[in-house]
């Protein structure tokens, strides 16, 4: 068994005699999407004028999803993407280099890590034995999520265990957990510790993070944002879809972890620019027929719908005649009606099929119709 065997592949590739498959980069593609969390070395090709390398490293364990900084005081040569021994609180973990350089650098200064003698340092290179130990205890974490599991629920505890984490010396084991309370899991640290024969140190974490542990495919069809390179969570309120005129509906809304979606808030900043343009809602035109009060807004292009009250007609101006027509109303001035050049009588939406999925429809309950009459036949021959 070699290291190679242990760099991981793209979530779709496959593994094939020790190597991925897929984009045959044997798991260091450029990209770096082999693994969780990664950050593209945009030095690596640059020499420095530095007299020697940066001796710090950072180093990734599990799925990628937990990454540390090791100082490398032995001087071992070592590249991104090798398999090494470093300390731990108790014992030495494996992990694999995500990062070296002066990268490494400019990254504790963004993470706000300080760079002093409290970093703990590289043993050495993992060898056989080593990679022969990881990977047993990789395969032993889904078991002992498992039994976990059912230990916790035996105990009536009120919290779900998401993922446990070995470190790679078989000397402690660490359990994410979610819940939504306080949970007294003393006892549950006592059995678990008599079952596996390790430290146990139970962690809990938020939904978020527990959506970026497990991973899994968004909406969108990519892979969530939590668990490949977003590692920090702000807060998302309803505001976010409301100010991009989506509909407040959960289910759509809502990722895999149950709260609304982080990429809400991506866009947003660049519609309450644009929505500046716009007059507030809450603004109603005034004209001889009475007073229209703003429906929606289309932000991409400019134009804002009206209605007047007990009337089935939506009136689609342009922003350059609704800001008219209000200019006019702050001079005290009433239209005899909206903008007629610009003007567009449109119903009022209402829920409808296309013709597509109206055609499908009506052939379903067709074909459910015919299948309901034949076992009416049916059971009327067998009487």
């Amino acid at each position: 068994m070699t290291i190679a065997t242990l760099k991981s592949g793209c979530s779709n590739c496959g593994i094939g005699l020790g190597h991925p498959k897929g984009c045959r980069s044997n798991g260091s593609c450029s990209t770096g999407g082999c693994n969780k969390l990664n950050s593209y070395n945009w030095l690596s090709d640059l020499v420095l004028p530095a007299d020697k390398p940066y001796d710090v490293a950072e180093v990734s364990f599990g799925q990628g999803t937990r990454k540390d900084f090791f100082r490398n005081r032995r001087g071992i040569v070592f590249s991104t993407g090798d398999m090494v021994a470093v300390e731990a609180q108790h014992g030495y973990d494996i992990g694999q280099v995500s990062l070296s350089g002066e990268l490494v650098r400019l990254q504790m200064r963004r993470k706000k890590v300080a760079d002093d003698d409290n970093l703990q340092s590289i043993i050495r290179r993992a060898h056989e034995r080593d990679i022969e130990k990881y990977e047993k205890l990789s395969q032993e974490e889904k078991r002992m999520t498992f039994r976990a599991r059912v230990i916790a629920r035996s105990m009536k505890l009120d919290m779900k265990i998401s993922q446990v984490e070995c470190q790679k010396d078989g000397k402690k084991a660490t359990f994410y957990f979610t819940a939504d309370d306080r949970v007294d899991f003393r006892e549950l640290v006592r059995t678990l510790a008599s079952e596996f024969h390790m430290r146990i140190d139970m962690r809990q974490i938020g939904p978020r993070q527990e959506a970026g542990k497990v991973g899994g495919i968004g909406s969108c069809g990519r892979e969530l944002c939590c668990s490949t390179w977003l590692t920090q969570f702000k807060n998302v309120g309803t505001h976010a879809a409301r100010y991009q005129q989506l509909a407040i509906n959960q289910a759509k809304l809502a990722g895999q972890c149950g709260r609304l979606k982080c990429c809400l808030n991506y866009e947003l900043d660049t519609y309450m620019d644009a929505l500046k343009e716009f007059p507030p809602d809450d603004v109603r035109l005034g004209t001889k027929e009475g007073n229209a009060h703003q429906v929606k807004v289309d932000i991409f292009k400019k134009e804002l719908f009206y209605s007047y009250p007990r009337s089935s007609k939506l009136y689609r101006l342009s922003l350059h005649d609704a800001n008219e027509v209000i200019e006019a109303n702050n001079r005290g001035e009433l239209p005899d009606t909206l903008p007629e050049r610009r003007v567009e009588l449109v119903e009022k939406p209402v829920e409808s099929f296309s013709t597509t999925e109206q055609i499908t429809l009506e052939t379903l309950e067709r074909t459910s119709r015919k299948r309901l009459h034949k076992r009416k036949k049916r059971k009327g021959g067998r009487s």
